[in-house]
């Protein structure tokens, strides 16, 4: 059905300690205030390459090894929340970037940014309080009194597109900008099962009930630490009733004839373009 995009894992390898021995550029995936450096000299959105932060004008006060991104090294670094803009860089929100950035390199940028904000807020110990060590064998962060050890956290969400005959319904988020229309998506609860989620999600915000689910593709989103999981359902029963707190718009639409969608890297327009391409 679906027709998932080429893997990021194609031209990256994760790692959690650098080899030895690499001299010369590498990648800087740095936030302050879940801004992210870039370097928009070439007219284009690019990850600063440098062989250290400091070279780019930045003091890091926290940096994890990623991996290599097509053999370079990469990394992930904090720095402090008032940092100003380094020259012939910038600082920029990440949301924005994800249709004008090169694709891969965007969610490379969306994994830095949650092992960035995970790092920061297990530094100390959960249950007893005494500060972490972070692992030089796998993504984690070990208490060395107690032994608890913290992963980073997904929070796992389903996405759906619905079909009606030949219609796709499409919704109004009350915090969707220039009237764009998206699909209906919530987050798994304890208990769920995706399937059980799909059908909650649905019921609560439209107010229908759907059959036929079946998976179509999944994606890392980092806002802000989000794992969608992306389906297909059919209508069943049931007329629009829009729950008025997170939607604010409902409507069935023809594959010709569609609203402002999302950009082309979300997983939304990727099923969309699916169903369009499919139902025209």
């Amino acid at each position: 059905m679906s027709k998932p995009r080429e893997s990021i894992y194609k031209r990256y390898i994760p790692a959690v300690a650098a080899s030895p021995g690499f001299s010369g550029p590498v990648y800087w995936f740095i936030f302050s205030s879940g801004r992210l450096l870039v370097d928009e000299s070439s007219g284009r959105i690019d990850i600063p390459l440098a062989p250290s932060a400091k070279q780019l004008g930045v003091s890091p006060v926290r940096t994890l090894y990623l991996g290599t991104f097509e053999e370079i090294p990469c990394f992930a670094a904090e720095a402090p929340a008032d940092a100003a803009d380094p020259e012939g860089l910038a600082f920029r929100p990440l949301r924005p970037l994800y249709d004008v950035m090169e694709e891969d390199l965007f969610h490379l940028a969306g994994k830095a940014i949650q092992m960035i904000a995970w790092d920061g807020t297990h530094q100390f110990c959960g249950r007893c309080g005494t500060q972490t060590v972070l692992s030089q064998i796998e993504r984690s962060r070990e208490c060395p009194e107690c032994g608890l050890v913290s992963y980073p956290r997904l929070a796992p969400a389903v996405i759906t597109a619905i079909l009606k005959d030949k219609q796709i319904l499409l919704a109004h988020a009350r915090h969707f900008q220039n009237n764009m229309y998206g699909l209906i998506a919530g987050f798994v609860e304890p208990g769920e099962t995706l399937e059980d989620c799909v059908k909650r999600e649905i019921m609560e915000e439209v107010g229908i009930k759907v059959n036929n689910i079946r998976y179509f593709s999944s994606q890392q989103w980092p806002f802000p630490h989000s794992l969608m999981v992306g389906f297909i359902a059919d209508y069943e029963s049931g007329e629009i009733n829009v729950d008025g707190e997170e939607i604010a718009h409902a409507a069935w639409f023809d594959p010709d004839n569609l609203p402002n969608i999302p950009p082309k890297v979300s997983i939304a327009r990727k099923i969309i373009d699916w169903y369009v391409e499919n139902y025209s």
